[in-house]
């Protein structure tokens, strides 16, 4: 006999046996169909979650950072911004004998277009740079009164990388330095819009107040239900010294006529004080030399005892009688008290015989 092909399966030769249908295959769709039913009603109602769908264009990025010889406070001070805007990037300190053009060439090395850079003097003055890398303009600021999240434990609270309000004075549209401070304080403190590392909330507001020539910051949470206003921190005022042309540097575009630098306020103080010190020693030495000049006697005025009304004149009295002696109580408590004990003695030695 001839060797037939052996046909393998699903070939024209041999068709594949359907598979038996069984009643639980049978009740399976049904179930499918009523577990895809009630997901699509959940999905309808639920609302939809924070998702950003939207296409990162603004690509601000800030570099803070400070130099050597800062104190607890002011680094304190740079970690809150930090967490306050997310689209911050930090850096080394800064070595204090460089030169501030070499910023420009680590804001280049990072990325990033704008700087907050804290500048220490004397290890008591601190000095907070703002500038636009690389071209400008930049402005520098003393900083006062500063407080931190941590010393100030306000109620107030907010989700780490949303997305602040900027609250404005009225007073920066009135001058022109103020005007270009606000775009330059606006493209650096607001998150940009869809930033990977931001969230989609608003639920703080930033606030920038012009009083006394200063700019005062605070933080704000704002709270759903009554839109109130609960202070976070931190908090700081801000005293503007010079507006530059350049970044770091360069023509001075505008300068404070209100300025008083920190060593000719410590300077006037001292000399306060000193004044004092020196009008009370003089108070002093003049009382000193008015004890010393001779006193002035004056002729006796024959008028002045015209008015003088004599004193009666009491009768003298001769006592013939010897006065009583004055009893002396301390020394007659003093001859009781060592009668008691010459007595308690002689029991005490006739006892132990």
């Amino acid at each position: 006999m001839a060797a037939t092909k052996r046909k393998r399966r699903g070939g024209f030769g041999v068709q594949a046996k359907k598979p038996k249908r069984n009643e639980k295959d049978a009740k399976q769709p049904a179930k499918l169909r009523d577990i895809v039913e009630e997901a699509e009603e959940e999905e309808r109602d639920r609302i939809p979650g924070p998702v950003s769908k939207g296409k990162w264009k603004n690509k601000e990025r800030i570099l803070i950072f400070s130099s050597r010889g800062i104190n607890f406070r002011t680094r304190h001070l740079m970690q809150d911004l930090r967490m306050l805007m997310p689209h911050s990037k930090a850096d080394t300190k800064m070595d204090r004998k460089d030169k501030l053009f070499v910023i420009n060439e680590v804001c280049e090395m990072k990325n990033c277009n704008k700087c907050i850079y804290f500048e220490a003097k004397k290890k008591q003055d601190l000095y907070m740079w703002l500038s636009n890398s690389p071209h400008g303009p930049s402005a520098k600021f003393l900083v006062q009164n500063i407080h931190t999240l941590a010393e100030l434990k306000m109620t107030g609270n907010c989700l780490k990388g949303s997305r602040p309000l900027l609250s404005f004075d009225p007073a920066f549209d009135e001058l022109p330095h103020y005007a270009l401070l606000k775009e330059l304080l606006i493209q650096i403190f607001s998150t940009p819009r869809y930033h990977p590392k931001s969230q989609p909330f608003v639920d703080h507001v930033f606030t920038f107040t012009i009083l006394d020539n200063r700019i005062w910051f605070r933080n704000f949470q704002i709270i759903e239900e009554d839109a109130a206003l609960v202070e976070i921190g931190p908090r700081f005022v801000l005293n503007l010294i010079k507006i530059f042309q350049g970044s770091f540097g360069g023509p001075t575009l505008y300068e404070n006529p209100h300025y008083q630098s920190p060593n000719m306020h410590r300077r006037i103080v001292r000399s306060i004080t000193a004044a004092k010190y020196r009008e009370k020693q003089q108070v002093k030495d003049a009382q000193k030399m008015k004890k010393k000049e001779p006193k002035t006697v004056l002729p006796h005025d024959p008028t002045a005892d015209v008015f003088v009304i004599p004193a009666e004149e009491k009768p003298i009295e001769i006592q013939w009688v010897k006065p009583e002696p004055k009893v002396d109580l301390k020394a007659r408590k003093k001859r009781i008290y060592k009668r008691q004990r010459k007595m308690k003695q002689k029991m005490n030695s006739g006892n132990a015989k």
